[in-house]
């Protein structure tokens, strides 16, 4: 998989429908539509296996709320930049270093759906402030 080390595994979150308000025209702002996501997340699963424990792991249950709560309350005007904020947040809240995640937005009256996918790594930087 490019940009991810062969052994990396991932904890994945498919198609998860969200209402939200999204768009750009007048009466998109007035109305929620339907965005699908799907996420995935470079977690070492290694420690959740052998503990069988829930604290071990990465809860895809709470990944799925934040993705929610970040969409239904940003409002936002573009699917870029929902996407954007969605990775951020879970880069933040889930101490994650690299995920991978699809926005989807079907256009229900042209028969068509909208799609963005970003890729993002945590940027680590140095004391000297450098890219490492």
């Amino acid at each position: 998989m490019a940009g991810v080390d062969a052994m990396t595994d991932h904890v994945s979150v498919r198609d998860l429908s969200v209402a939200a308000v999204i768009g750009v025209h007048p009466w998109e702002r007035e109305t929620e539509q339907t965005l699908i996501v799907s996420v995935d997340l470079a977690a070492d699963v290694r420690k959740a296996a052998a503990s069988d424990d829930l604290a071990d792991a990465l809860d895809y249950s709470a990944v799925a709320e934040t993705i929610t709560a970040v969409l239904r309350e940003g409002k936002f005007r573009l699917i870029e930049t929902a996407a954007e904020r969605v990775a951020e947040r879970l880069l933040a809240d889930y101490g994650l270093t690299w995920l991978r995640l699809e926005l989807r937005k079907p256009i229900a009256d042209a028969a068509y759906t909208a799609a963005v996918t970003i890729e993002r790594r945590l940027e680590i930087h140095d004391h000297e402030g450098s890219l490492v």
